[in-house]
């Protein structure tokens, strides 16, 4: 095994510190990745802090990875040293189960594993993120950058790019379609653009007057106050399909009022129980609530292809690692538009006894 520098959490609430860990020596299939950025996820910050009662210390997150092909194992051979490489929330599968086998191995029946806090699926011991400097990852699980694709904005495609590019490809939106996102952070922002690229005609529903402008200059057509009961009583039965990107508990009966006959709200933000749902809203217009988590490796590719074909980046602040406490803290404040990603160039210059 090799050590290599990274940033990591002892413990719930502590800031994250430089250390050095230990990557695991090559196995066949697997791709070694010199990091060059990570990218910020709110889940991160979940994880660091233990909200979701599963963290296992010392905890390194990052799983918006992107890098250089570093080593590759024996019987690699989609890739070579040099390559331009990304890896998003999950390193492995069971590869066995009917959602593996179509491409959907976040919906593993065995539970994928995550790229941090997770379980190795050989040694048991936790998975280790991409705040660090190397990576080890097998093959299956290593996606390839597109020349066109700009590597520092890549990042953040690999977990709220999915995230939302997954149920907008399942529910058929393209050129026609009505389309509203509510909430304008990370997710949505990324769906707002990814929308538009797609062809749909894009609202942006939100409760603050003072993001309109913002909204309208990622491509939305419009944009509805959910405060405002008449601008909301009038946009009822309007859209084909919303995205719900709120990640917390909230009321979803108001924005199902805005479904059209057949219509989809597919919640991608909120992991924990929502307020009770009245079931008219559901019946009398044949709506329907879906959920989505993250994608797979072949939509993940999709996706980073798409981007570069048509120059969809998400918008970036580029952080040092040594602010990376800093970029928490302005994070969890909803202080940036809309995600961090690390130059990890910059762990480099960080010193550790």
């Amino acid at each position: 095994m090799t050590r290599y520098k990274a940033f990591c959490a002892c413990e719930a609430h502590a800031e994250l510190t430089p250390t050095r860990i230990e990557r695991r020596n090559l196995r066949a299939d697997d791709v070694a990745i010199a990091i060059d950025y990570c990218g910020i996820c709110h889940s991160d910050a979940h994880t660091v802090n233990n909200d979701w009662g599963s963290t296992v210390y010392p905890c390194v997150p990052g799983h918006e990875i992107v890098g250089h092909v570093a080593a590759i194992g024996s019987d690699v051979t989609r890739y070579k040293v040099g390559d331009r490489v990304a890896v998003g929330c999950l390193v492995d599968s069971c590869q066995d189960c009917p959602s593996c086998d179509s491409g959907n191995e976040q919906n593993c029946t065995k539970g994928p594993t995550a790229t941090y806090n997770g379980k190795d699926r050989h040694t048991g011991e936790t998975t280790l993120g991409g705040y660090s400097e190397h990576i080890v990852v097998r093959e299956k699980f290593v996606l390839r950058v597109p020349a066109a694709l700009d590597m520092k904005y890549a990042g953040p495609l690999l977990c709220a790019g999915i995230t939302v590019w997954t149920p907008l490809r399942r529910h058929g939106v393209g050129k026609g379609s009505k389309v509203a996102v509510v909430g304008l952070g990370g997710l949505g922002h990324m769906a707002v653009k990814l929308a538009v690229a797609l062809g749909a005609e894009v609202t942006v529903i939100t409760t603050s007057a003072g993001k309109a402008d913002d909204a309208r200059a990622l491509g939305a057509a419009d944009v509805l106050l959910s405060k405002e009961p008449k601008a909301m009583q009038g946009s009822a039965n309007r859209f084909d399909f919303i995205l719900d990107t709120i990640p917390t508990k909230h009321n979803v009966n108001p924005y199902l009022t805005l479904l059209g006959r057949n219509g989809v709200l597919v919640l991608v933000g909120a992991l924990e129980p929502l307020e009770a749902i009245h079931g008219a809203l559901l019946v009398l217009n044949n709506r329907s609530i879906s959920g989505s988590l993250i994608g797979g490796l072949p939509a993940t590719q999709e996706l980073l292809d798409f981007c570069a074909e048509h120059n969809v980046l998400p918008t970036c602040e580029m952080v040092d690692v040594r602010d990376i406490n800093s970029a928490f803290k302005r994070m969890q404040a909803n202080d940036v538009k809309y995600r961090f990603v690390i130059d990890m160039a910059s762990l480099r210059n960080v010193e550790i006894d």
